[in-house]
């Protein structure tokens, strides 16, 4: 059984460039979507987070405003987040999970990814021995911020000349918060060393791979992105 970690923020903020904490957490579609697709490929899913917090899942992501103008996106997110409210409410630690337990890491996205774990050392390490291991690493929107903190032996950045996705300066702009932020994804990615690519249309699903790299650019790139795990990993548990 191809076993799935799902790395998710444990905070509920995102510290903004004046102090103030804006309320955050997960995005609801980044994790209910590819739980629902994984569930239904028969993985094994371990949710886990920084220290074993209870995750928070960001309000925003269930409105209308962010779901097309309508409000049944929201609904069934939050409908399928009640239905794995056991797995969310006793999470493992992030901090003391074992790679080798894993095939692959999914990161969902929210703004809180960039509050904490885009500043966790114990987790960029984590990072660090999935790709040594061969294995994959996903992340979607705000998740990619994740991958910041994974260093190689010399301690360059571990994926610096890759392709990446991530939430786009664009969208940040048109959600109002890029003139707030401390620092955009976008930016952070492409100082790091970074090859960003985003789709010609905001918020149009945009999925790329590089190597053992999974990103998605925003909420829309979660199935597609999810999609393509599920396609290059579903033999693994047929393997064993």
């Amino acid at each position: 059984m191809t076993r799935v970690l799902f790395a998710v923020s444990g905070v509920d903020y995102w510290t903004l460039a004046d102090g103030t904490r804006h309320p955050c957490g997960f995005w609801p579609e980044e994790l209910a979507v590819p739980h629902e697709i994984f569930r239904g490929a028969g993985f094994d899913l371990t949710i886990a987070t920084p220290g074993a917090a209870v995750p928070t899942a960001d309000e925003a992501g269930f409105t209308a405003a962010m779901n097309g103008g309508s409000e049944e996106p929201g609904r069934r997110f939050r409908a399928y987040l009640d239905s794995i409210a056991g797995e969310l409410r006793a999470p493992a630690d992030l901090d003391r999970v074992d790679a080798a337990a894993f095939d692959f890491v999914f990161v969902p996205g929210g703004h809180g990814p960039m509050e904490d774990l885009a500043v966790s050392e114990a987790f960029g390490t984590l990072l660090r021995e999935f790709t040594e291991a061969g294995k994959s690493v996903a992340a979607v929107c705000h998740g990619p911020a994740a991958l910041l903190p994974a260093r190689d032996a010399s301690g360059n950045w571990l994926f610096a000349g890759r392709r990446v996705t991530g939430f786009s300066n664009t969208e940040e702009a048109q959600v109002g918060l890029a003139e707030k932020a401390a620092w955009c994804l976008e930016d952070r990615l492409l100082s790091s060393g970074g090859r960003f690519e985003q789709s010609g249309t905001p918020w149009q699903p945009h999925v790329v791979v590089d190597g053992n790299l999974y990103t998605g650019q925003n909420p829309a790139s979660s199935t597609p992105l999810a999609d393509r795990l599920v396609a290059e990993h579903a033999t693994l548990g047929a393997a064993r």
